[in-house]
């Protein structure tokens, strides 16, 4: 192997190096970054999972969807509660500042806002299941009517 050879292995060996050493602070950073934002929103997540308003909230959604004859689904995902019906979600998401309430349709439309876990669950279950398509109607089909 030529001198001119082995300094071109040498350099791209840094180089494959400093790009991996680069790599890694940025993963650790986004890690870091992520514990941090966790261990902030620890408490608010602590008082949904443990605290009255999750369960009056799956109270209120599944007493006002069965009036509505609409089955709705709940999932704990994490901290995350999130409450399923005709395609459309509502994820009670804890973050740093408190609790967000994020409305999400099919289509992709998202609308979100902070929730008092000391307030009423009603209202938002009723602001969610107000925002759902309606039932489309059944289809007859007329050759099983003859």
């Amino acid at each position: 192997m030529s001198y001119l050879d082995n300094l071109e292995s040498n350099l791209k060996s840094m180089e494959s190096q400093e790009e991996r050493r680069t790599s890694s602070d940025r993963e650790a950073k986004s890690r870091n970054s992520e514990r941090a934002r966790a261990q902030a929103s620890a408490g608010y997540a602590e008082q949904l999972r443990k605290g009255p308003f999750a369960t009056e909230l799956i109270k209120q959604a599944t007493r006002q969807g069965h009036a509505m004859r609409t089955k709705i689904h709940l999932a704990w995902l994490g901290t995350t509660l999130r409450l399923e019906a005709r395609g459309t979600k509502l994820e009670l998401r804890p973050a740093p500042e408190g609790v967000i309430a994020v409305f999400t349709a099919d289509n992709g439309a998202i609308r979100s806002h902070s929730v008092d876990l000391a307030g009423n669950p009603e209202g938002l279950a009723r602001e969610w299941l107000a925002s759902l398509p309606p039932i489309p109607p059944p289809t007859i089909n007329e050759a099983e009517l003859e």
